[in-house]
């Protein structure tokens, strides 16, 4: 397999989780006989610091040209103040945008070692296997803005098109699991849920009526997913209730720094990323969870390679590392947690391809 991957480290603790994600990339292409070519390029803050402007126009045309892309994480206090005009935060929006990834995934999975990690019951916990297909490149985050002096607006605009083209991913992937489709909104007062309950309906009833199909108001669904997550399968929404819903969801794992997630759009092209932050108050310690990036590569080598057999055997090695106790401190119960290297090292020397 030849591929070009741009690789975006990011700010605070990207770089350091990046570094073992390349690193397993690495050692799956010298195994698998691949040729990987690995563009490292600037993003975010520290694209801000080096070239004024959070996605720069070299790293935009490298990630357009690539295979695949991957992405550490981005932000921090320096270019957080609400006054600035140009935040890291613009360059992720205006890259999904152009890459044309609508569909975020998210799947969160509980390891069985680690079911007391979660701040919830291990018996509410144990077991839990869904996944999250969040609409990405619509909704609020994407309107019209207004700021005036006493009031501000964002417009929350979704056509028939975004809503039907996420909805059949979610559906077929759905189709792959267990058969069934949780679609979550705000039908009981936002007009665009109604539009999006209304054409889940019709689509789901006429191309996948052998899923079955619940819909689900977004108060309800936060409350269902911290008192009955293993009823959950696949579930989609919209871009800002998924936001604040998959970071919920995070927490039955135990850790933001668990959870990988991919963003697909009609090609094999993909964004790749853990769900955590930049988490700068422990950059640069070596401390950060470096799981959720190298799951994020698992899903690179599945859903944009192709490379189905490599993906599980790195999923597999993390699950391995994580039973023979290379725990970071995010997850470390008993107080003896491992370093991002050691966690990445326990991963590489359980890696069989």
């Amino acid at each position: 397999m030849k591929a070009r991957i741009a690789i975006l480290p990011g700010d605070g603790i990207g770089p350091e989780v990046i570094a073992e994600g390349v690193r397993c990339l690495r050692a799956l292409q010298l195994r698998g006989g691949h040729d990987f070519t690995l563009i490292e390029c600037p993003f975010g803050g520290a694209a801000i610091d080096l070239t004024g402007e959070p996605l720069p126009k070299t790293t935009l045309t490298t990630c357009q040209s690539a295979d695949a892309v991957l992405l550490g994480a981005i932000g921090g206090p320096k270019w957080s103040a609400p006054e600035l005009k140009v935040r890291p935060e613009q360059g992720l929006l205006a890259l999904r945008r152009a890459l044309g990834v609508y569909a975020n995934l998210r799947p969160v999975q509980v390891h069985r070692a680690l079911s007391g990690a979660s701040t919830l019951k291990s018996e509410v916990v144990t077991g839990v296997d869904l996944l999250f297909v969040r609409e990405l490149t619509g909704g609020i985050y994407f309107g019209e803005k207004r700021r005036e002096a006493h009031q501000a607006s964002d417009l929350c605009v979704y056509t028939v098109e975004e809503i039907e083209r996420i909805v059949r991913a979610a559906a077929r992937l759905a189709e792959q699991r267990r058969g069934r489709l949780v679609s979550i909104d705000k039908a009981n007062v936002l007009e665009t849920s109604r539009l999006w309950r209304e054409v889940v309906t019709r689509v789901m009833r006429a191309e996948f009526p052998q899923v079955a199909l619940e819909h689900m108001l977004v108060d309800a669904a936060a409350m269902h997913l911290v008192r009955r997550p293993r009823d959950f399968d696949v579930l989609v929404t919209e871009n800002m209730f998924g936001d604040i819903l998959t970071d919920e969801a995070s927490m039955l794992a135990g850790s933001l720094g668990l959870l990988p997630s991919a963003s697909l759009g009609a090609g094999r092209r993909g964004l790749y990323e853990p769900i955590h932050g930049s988490a700068p108050d422990i950059a640069g310690r070596g401390i950060a969870n470096p799981y959720g990036t190298v799951l994020s590569v698992a899903l690179l080598l599945r859903h944009s390679l192709g490379l189905a057999a490599e993906a599980t055997a790195l999923e597999q090695a993390v699950a391995a590392a994580i039973d023979a106790g290379a725990r970071t401190a995010d997850i470390a119960a008993d107080g003896s947690a491992v370093t991002t290297r050691e966690a990445g090292e326990a991963v590489l020397t359980r890696l069989s391809l």
